[in-house]
């Protein structure tokens, strides 16, 4: 009999560690290859973790609530015939130690676990939740009483956050302050009154904020635009949308198209598809297309559908729809937010004509969407110009101008609307 470490993978970018929610696997238990051992949890997914081996679950190195490095081994896995030896014996195990002090940790700081918090009423409170209650005074009792928004009841930060300003609403010091700024330090005083809400960000949206001022930092932004008429997309989507959602089973939305477009678009002008390392450009073979999705909670999400390129219409819309329902759920999984070549972003869900969206590194380029709108147009015919009334819509791309030229960077939208507008109206799906 061999041993094998179960190892925690990757969370994604900016994500070192994450807490065990739940053991969906006993020590004893057997295991299938790919069946889940237990549940996680980070600011951005909830997720679970499948066995690497089919066997036996022989040992838990945590318990519930622990904190897990990414990379570390978190079980252990008897195995027929002969498998990598666990170093880990029971003596060995990982224990909890201390307390977190700070009570929002940066991305890059270096947390060790803290030991499960369980009251009387037996809620589970993640480390974040109870070293805030700490150092707020705030007993188990009262913890108990706080209602959760989070999965199964939990309570978040955000709900601990609200209760405090309610008990407390004429002393905001009492909600702790980041670690470290997530912006540039700014020359201006920020000066408050007595009738402003003061809104602590929570961990995603200060993950989100160093993104973005970084990306703005390395790469200087140039935003490119055109107007195109999807008259013939939209016609065809009217006729097919039907029979294609009892067909298959999901919608069709606008944004397969715009995907499957992208990807056409990225194969005829390749360096597009790149990233900089340095003073070296990667080319990117594979076309990972990341579809960024507004969270209930007002943040935001990237999923990535990989191989685009691969995938007809019916699969786009298959896993646009999942990954959609999915990440409004928190229950994306951590490798389907990673590994993207290239973003598109919908500012016309919002009603939005147009948009600069800022790149989302280490890419090099980023698409808006605007709103489709009927609007008067001067059509060209072999018979003469006429007015007509069109869809229409403006695409916006921004790129990294130390990389990606004017020309490069203007020829490839403009292929894109190519294809949007030469689309199809008497294409067939099936």
């Amino acid at each position: 009999m061999g041993e094998i470490k179960l190892i925690l993978p990757k969370m994604g970018e900016s994500v070192a560690e994450a807490t065990i929610t739940s053991w969906l696997k006993k020590e004893g238990d057997k295991i299938a290859l790919d069946e889940a051992v237990a549940e996680i949890a980070t600011d951005k997914v909830d997720s679970e973790i499948p066995a690497t081996h089919e066997g036996i679950l022989k040992k838990q190195l945590f318990k519930v609530g622990d904190i897990v490095k990414v990379g570390q081994a978190f079980a252990i896995i008897e195995v027929e015939g002969s498998g990598e030896q666990a170093t880990e014996t029971a003596a060995e195990v990982p224990k909890a130690v201390e307390p977190i002090k700070e009570s929002i940790p940066h991305p890059n700081q270096k947390i060790e676990s803290t030991p499960t918090l369980v009251s009387k009423s037996d809620k589970f409170y993640s480390p974040l939740v109870r070293s805030i209650a700490q150092k707020e005074g705030l007993s188990k009792e009262t913890l108990d009483k706080i209602a959760g928004s989070g999965k199964e009841g939990r309570v978040t930060k955000d709900d601990l956050f609200a209760y405090l300003n309610n008990i407390n609403t004429s002393n905001t010091a009492s909600i702790p302050a980041p670690i470290a700024p997530v912006v540039a330090e700014t020359q201006y005083k920020v000066v408050s009154s007595g009738e402003d809400e003061i809104i602590e960000m929570d961990r995603m949206r200060k993950l989100i904020a160093e993104h973005m001022v970084k990306s703005k930092q390395i790469a200087p932004h140039v935003t490119s635009f055109v107007e195109i008429d999807v008259t013939s997309m939209v016609l065809w989507r009217e006729k097919v949308k039907t029979e294609f959602e009892k067909k298959e089973g999901f919608k069709l939305t606008f944004t397969p198209l715009f995907i499957e477009a992208v990807a056409k678009a990225i194969k005829d002008f390749p360096m597009v598809n790149i990233q900089v390392d340095g003073n070296t450009i990667i080319k990117k073979k594979a076309i990972n297309i990341g579809m960024a999705t507004a969270l209930p909670s007002g943040n935001l999400i990237v999923p990535v559908i990989k191989n685009a390129d691969r995938l007809n219409i019916i699969g786009l819309s298959e896993q646009v729809g999942d990954f959609s329902k999915r990440a409004r759920e928190n229950k994306l999984k951590p490798d389907e937010i990673q590994g993207g070549t290239f973003t598109i972003t919908n500012v016309g869900t919002f009603g939005n004509v147009m948009g600069t969206p800022i790149i989302n590194q280490p890419q090099v380029a980023i698409l808006s969407t605007g709103v489709i709108k009927k609007k008067p147009v001067v059509v060209e015919t072999p018979m003469g110009d006429s007015i007509a009334i069109r869809h229409m819509m403006f695409l916006s791309l921004s790129y990294d101008h130390r990389v990606v030229d004017g020309m490069l960077g203007g020829s490839f939208l403009r292929k894109i609307g190519d294809y949007l507008e030469n689309f199809d109206i008497n294409r067939v799906i099936w």
